[in-house]
């Protein structure tokens, strides 16, 4: 009875003494990848505004291609989500269609789209967020600020990553019900935490897409920006390529540019 006693004693005041547990290395992974995203969010602030012009591939599975030309508005906002109007230029058939997106850190984000051929603005519902925009491999939910409530994050390991660069790992859970993802990871680079790969899982955590960007060029003296993105579907064989042409800051955008109306106005 003693030696039980004693026996179990020892092992209590072991557990206590631990230092490294499978709950606290769960917690410690946490709070390093939230540290990685809190410091990935904190090196894009104060950009302010900005315009761009770019060119979107569309591939199928057999590698017949699509492309279209846009614009695309973008404006910061302190204390809430970013706002941002992507405008189609060509091919005619999707000449002066419009998407809007209001992102808000913890409400829902609105998303507004609006096509000439039915001269009509449509909202895209939450629970429509996972669809396709306009056609493409990204999905509404992809059109959006990033924001730190909306995942929870968990901080995995290091690995070299694109061009012989040093990358964290770090998973991100949606905390929104309507996300079309069960998690994503992403490769952030160690140096100026930028993104350069990432994996998005469906809902049955299968693979779904993987998202790899390049030639990132940076801006201000502190922005980085990648000028071509590729976005592959693992489980159709599509991809979508996007191809940064130009881009300016601080052109004077105000949120009166990204009001619902000037979805119809977008030329």
């Amino acid at each position: 009875m003693l030696n039980n006693l004693t026996s179990r004693s020892l092992l209590f005041a072991a557990m206590l003494c631990a230092p490294w547990t499978p709950v606290a290395a769960q917690d410690e992974a946490q709070a390093k990848g939230l540290q990685i995203a809190k410091e990935q969010k904190m090196r894009d602030r104060g950009w302010g505004d900005s315009e761009s012009e770019l060119q979107m591939t569309l591939r199928n599975a057999q590698g017949r291609e699509s492309v279209r030309r846009m614009r695309a508005l973008a404006l910061e906002v302190q204390g809430d989500g970013d706002k941002s109007l992507t405008i189609f230029d060509e091919p005619m058939d999707v000449r002066g269609s419009a998407f809007l997106t209001h992102a808000h850190p913890t409400a829902e984000d609105e998303q507004w789209l609006y096509l000439p051929s039915v001269k009509r603005t449509r909202r895209i519902a939450s629970r429509n967020k996972s669809g396709p925009f306009m056609a493409s491999e990204f999905a509404y939910e992809d059109m959006t600020s990033f924001e730190l409530e909306k995942f929870s994050f968990r901080y995995l390991r290091d690995e070299a990553c694109a061009e012989q660069l040093q990358c964290f790992v770090v998973e991100q859970t949606p905390t929104d019900s309507f996300s079309g993802y069960s998690k994503i990871l992403v490769w952030v680079d160690t140096e100026h935490y930028r993104v350069q790969r990432a994996e998005y899982y469906d809902r049955k955590d299968s693979l779904l897409k993987t998202l790899t960007t390049y030639d990132y060029q940076l801006y201000l003296d502190k922005f980085w920006r990648p000028h071509r993105l590729v976005m592959e579907n693992q489980q159709t064989g599509k991809s979508t390529e996007l191809l940064l042409e130009s881009m300016r800051f601080q052109t004077g955008r105000t949120a009166a540019d990204f009001d619902v109306s000037a979805l119809e106005r977008a030329r």
